[in-house]
């Protein structure tokens, strides 16, 4: 049986391909409070605000290219069983080459209704307006996972994290929960990894490879 590698990345992956991260620049996303585009209240107070901002990321996203490291762990599926467990909300990793992603934080090239969450649209680099609303009538709002709402997907990645043979972080700090919490479902002996140039926060047992995602995968897919 081939072994499972689970992947966790964060934004320090989309970085190398030019994406910007809020935790970069001071709690700022593109020069905006999280606290203005990325919560329910936001929404609330401000909906043209926060359509424009995830319209314009959608648009940056549509212009961005898989780097290095998307691909890498795209190819080790030629010989592993791959999951990729990411909180980003960009495609870079599907069009890297993974077929096995699961996206914690809601994916920006999806628009779901505000009535109804079960109602997920895919809209691909397609902007949405106000007044484009879901097949019961409500207003469509990005498929991203906002700060204080729950994180739908958290248990089948636990779940996903449990089966791992090998635990590779790339490119997050650990300090982002309820995604951190992962790293603590990995079972007793399962070797662990964490791809990251700063200082991320220190998880027991790991082996720490302190580059950037691409420099950082290549390294570590040469030594397996």
């Amino acid at each position: 049986m081939q072994d499972h590698i689970v992947v966790l990345t964060g934004a320090g992956i989309s970085a190398e391909s030019g994406l910007s991260t809020f935790r970069d620049n001071g709690g700022l996303w593109e020069q905006h409070s999280i606290y203005d585009v990325a919560t329910p209240e936001a929404f609330a107070r401000n909906q043209e605000l926060v359509l424009r901002f995830y319209n314009e990321r959608r648009r940056q996203l549509q212009s961005a290219q898989p780097n290095q490291a998307h691909q890498l762990l795209a190819e080790l599926e030629n010989t592993y069983r791959v999951t990729v467990v990411t909180q980003n909300v960009d495609d870079l990793h599907e069009r890297g080459g993974s077929s096995q992603v699961i996206h914690l934080h809601g994916e920006l090239t999806k628009a779901r209704s505000t009535r109804d969450p079960g109602l997920v649209y895919d809209i691909g680099y397609r902007d949405i307006e106000p007044g484009d609303t879901c097949e019961r009538g409500a207003q469509l709002r990005p498929h991203i996972v906002w700060f204080g709402e729950e994180v739908p997907m958290l248990e089948e990645a636990a779940e996903v994290v449990r089966t791992a043979d090998h635990l590779l972080i790339v490119g997050t700090s650990l300090q982002v929960y309820p995604a951190a919490g992962l790293v603590y479902e990995v079972g007793d002996g399962v070797p662990i990894t964490v791809i990251d140039p700063g200082a991320p926060a220190s998880v027991s047992r790991a082996r720490v490879i302190r580059k950037g995602a691409c420099e950082g995968v290549a390294e570590w897919v040469q030594s397996l």
